[in-house]
């Protein structure tokens, strides 16, 4: 289980550098140009996750990202575990971001910290992991199991399903909201022209 999960590390460290080799240089003659990574996209890539989850997740990476640079440093996740009543020694912020940094670049991007509530879900981390006490902790609701869960084949089928639809919902729940709010938007232009007419003639 470890050397897999390692070889799926290293492997996503090959493609980060693949894609990332030579950004802003001109290829040499009869190279190809360098690659750009792959867009990640988390409502594709943790479909366990509902839209708001994954938002609520969002807004809580960027609370704790104080440095703006789009990640979550040592120092950042010792004021974050801090925040959440549960302080961390150095060392054990270090095996915190090693268990889910794909990169070794030592620090969270959003694709890591979404990991951790991933891998709190399925239950893939210890008992006394620090990341789970903060999967724990932080108000996300990580107990939902995703298709993996399912007892067989037509389960999953009317899950996955399921979780598409509320999906689609979700989506529809928000273009209705935007529209709503646009058409009211609209009433009180019209209302503010109609008193504006009225005190102008």
């Amino acid at each position: 289980m470890a050397s897999e999960e390692l070889a799926q590390k290293l492997q996503r460290r090959l493609q980060l550098e693949e894609s990332g080799a030579g950004v802003g240089e001109e290829p040499a003659k009869g190279e190809e140009p360098p690659r750009r990574a792959a867009v990640f996209n988390p409502y594709t890539e943790f479909k366990e996750f509902s839209r708001r989850q994954i938002k609520d997740m969002e807004r809580m990476f960027r609370l704790y990202d104080s440095g703006r640079d789009g990640y979550i440093d040592l120092m950042e996740l010792k004021l974050m575990m801090e925040k959440l009543g549960a302080p961390q020694t150095h060392l054990g912020l270090k095996n915190m971001i090693k268990e889910v940094d794909e990169d070794f670049d030592g620090k969270l991007s959003f694709r890591e910290f979404l990991l951790i509530f991933h891998k709190a879900a399925a239950g893939e981390l210890e008992e006394d992991s620090g990341l789970l006490t903060l999967a724990k902790l932080s108000e996300i609701d990580v107990s939902i199991e995703g298709v993996k869960g399912a007892k067989n084949f037509f389960e999953a089928k009317v899950q996955a399903l399921s979780s598409a639809s509320k999906f689609e919902a979700e989506i529809k729940a928000e273009q209705d909201e935007r529209k709503r709010e646009e058409e009211e938007r609209k009433h009180r232009r019209a209302a503010f022209r109609e008193l504006k007419s009225a005190f102008t003639q």
